[in-house]
């Protein structure tokens, strides 16, 4: 059996990458990516690397000949996703794949109005439809990028956000390739959505909390509405204003309860508990 991974040149692709390789012999492991020469590393322990850009139908069919399963790892390119997408899962067809995996969002519903929530919609309808063996991996909000944001907290004395009291079980990015590593090299995940999270739902006023425990200093709670949030990133953090946007759309999400799911599929896929936020704050502040 053959395992594909699109899009193996980011930190999640790596991750999983990794994960494979404790799982599975080297030359099992097919790893597609836009620059292979980001992979070198990989090819020298002989993983197969291949190129293949969403963009490029013929190179995507050419990069998956031979591959039995292939992740799909969202691509970064926010608004053209969904027409990516349909192109690999169109190309992984063509070329013999038999069993597709994505990486998708919890709760992908038209009621959740997390900005990316449409484009992950989208793709599943497209793997649905495509019908081939499928597995939906619906991660959680990455407790890494979440960690970035509480390190300034502490460093300001207050952690802002538009959340209010809803609650999100952040997930470290590398449980969300331990699971998707384990589903890629085991049997029986056909047909089945996991939804990939940490294992404690927490509210802004947790994080602060949180912050505060860690680093020894009084981390303030401040809740703000949609407005303020987003003109905080664009005037304090020189976020454009359509990335502030979208990442309070996350905000809102979590305040409307749409992102509350909390999951024990992590330990059920890979047999280890999922990181919590208190680790990944202390490893980032070590």
């Amino acid at each position: 059996m053959t395992i594909g991974v699109q899009g193996a040149g980011g930190e999640l692709g790596r991750g999983v990458a990794d994960g494979l390789l404790e799982r599975v012999e080297p030359v099992e492991i097919v790893l597609v990516t836009r620059d292979p020469s980001k992979l070198e590393e990989y090819a020298q322990r002989g993983v197969a690397v291949r190129h293949g850009d969403y963009d490029e139908p013929h190179a995507l069919r050419e990069a998956y000949r031979g591959v039995d399963r292939l992740l799909l790892i969202s691509g970064v390119d926010v608004g053209r996703r969904v027409e990516q997408h349909a192109t690999a899962v169109e190309a992984a067809k063509e070329a013999g794949v038999g069993h597709l995996a994505y990486t998708s969002i919890v709760n992908p519903t038209e009621a959740n109005p997390a900005a990316a929530t449409p484009e992950h919609m989208g793709t599943e309808d497209a793997i649905l439809e495509s019908g081939l063996a499928w597995t939906m991996l619906r991660n959680g909000i990455y407790g890494d990028l979440t960690v970035f944001g509480l390190l300034n907290s502490i460093e300001t004395g207050s952690h802002v956000f538009n959340s209010g009291d809803g609650k999100c079980a952040y997930v470290a990015r590398a449980d969300c390739a331990a699971a998707a590593a384990a589903v890629l090299a085991g049997d029986g995940h056909e047909g089945k959505g996991y939804d990939i999270t940490g294992p404690e739902l927490l509210s802004g006023a947790d994080l602060a909390r949180l912050a505060s425990e860690v680093s020894g200093k009084e981390v303030a709670a401040v809740s703000v509405d949609d407005e303020a949030f987003i003109d905080g990133l664009v005037e304090h953090a020189g976020l454009p204003s359509p990335v502030a946007e979208f990442i309070a759309s996350f905000g809102k999400a979590t305040r409307e309860g749409q992102l509350a799911t909390l999951s024990e599929d992590v330990e059920r896929l890979t047999g280890s508990q999922p990181r919590t936020m208190r680790q990944l704050l202390e490893a980032a502040r070590a």
